[in-house]
């Protein structure tokens, strides 16, 4: 039987709201998802069947344009994703201006996608209706506009048939079981970092990363030593909070998702270091897992 299987660029501004709806549609949580701009930094892959067809979703980085090294590394990893994929969706909420969406297809071309209006459950159906029209004169620019929300399975049953549709005839690149060709280690230090973003207020979870020191695997229980790394002493010692009870609380709230995906108990210990200047030397970077082309 021929099959179909392809790769999918998911792309929008930070914030659009990228990693939730791929964790709608897969009915799993695997992406980091914080209401703070700019969370995910590194591509991830998610795979979905849709009746024979194979779907691997790249959640990328949103598009921004800042002078620093780290945001220069994020608009790179959704750049490639941009060149290496199938296909694009871009995703455009709905009390967005259409400027984010023009910015997109000067950065993307003529290439075929899909534009996807999302958290269309906060309007009326007279609101919906006018957004709609004002991209209409895109329309030449979009294999088709599909209005989608979170909440709603049908539209996104919709939405992944028509892009299904689009897959190119390829044999399937990962076995069909797999959610995610990303490893459990990867997943886990995405975890930590969302729990970060969570429980840190202000800049600290954008001057903060994750480093995995080890991970075993036992029958019975993972054990996991991670160290949050940090710019300043200042912000160590808001990691770590009043007798540790911060990084207790981050620890907690990584330690239960991390459970969660791998179905067994985990020990997680986290330490807090400090790296000055981390994000804006590329050595720095390149230790911590960001690697940059020379």
């Amino acid at each position: 039987m021929e099959t179909k299987s392809g790769f999918v660029a998911v792309l929008g501004r930070p914030n659009a709201g990228k990693s939730t709806f791929l964790n709608a549609l897969m009915g799993e949580k695997l992406a980091l998802v914080s209401h703070k701009a700019n969370a995910t930094r590194k591509r991830m892959n998610m795979i979905v069947m849709y009746k024979e067809v194979q779907v691997i979703f790249v959640d990328t980085p949103g598009i921004h344009k800042q002078e620093k090294l780290l945001n220069q590394y994020m608009l790179k990893e959704a750049m490639q994703a941009m060149q290496d994929c199938d296909l694009a969706i871009f995703l455009a909420p709905i009390s967005d201006k259409v400027s984010f969406y023009e910015e997109f297809l000067e950065l993307y071309g003529d290439r075929k996608h899909f534009l996807l209006l999302t958290k269309t459950d906060s309007v009326d159906k007279q609101k919906l209706f006018e957004k709609i029209k004002e991209y209409e004169k895109y329309q030449d620019k979009y294999l088709a506009l599909l209005p989608v929300s979170c909440k709603d399975k049908g539209s996104l049953e919709h939405a992944l048939k028509i892009i299904a549709q689009e897959m190119p005839n390829h044999p399937y690149y990962y076995d069909l079981e797999l959610l995610t060709p990303n490893s459990t280690k990867e997943i886990a230090k995405e975890f930590i970092r969302e729990s970060c973003f969570e429980n840190l207020s202000d800049e600290i979870p954008y001057e903060s990363d994750v480093v995995l020191n080890l991970y075993q695997e036992k029958p019975k229980l993972d054990y996991i030593k991670a160290t949050i790394i940090v710019h300043k002493e200042s912000q160590k010692s808001v990691v770590i909070g009043k007798g540790g009870a911060t990084l207790k609380r981050i620890g907690k709230d990584a330690r239960e998702k991390i459970e969660q995906l791998v179905g067994r108990k985990v020990f997680l210990e986290l330490f807090v270091k400090v790296v000055a200047g981390w994000s804006k030397e590329k050595e720095s970077l390149k230790k911590i897992g960001y690697n940059f082309e020379d």
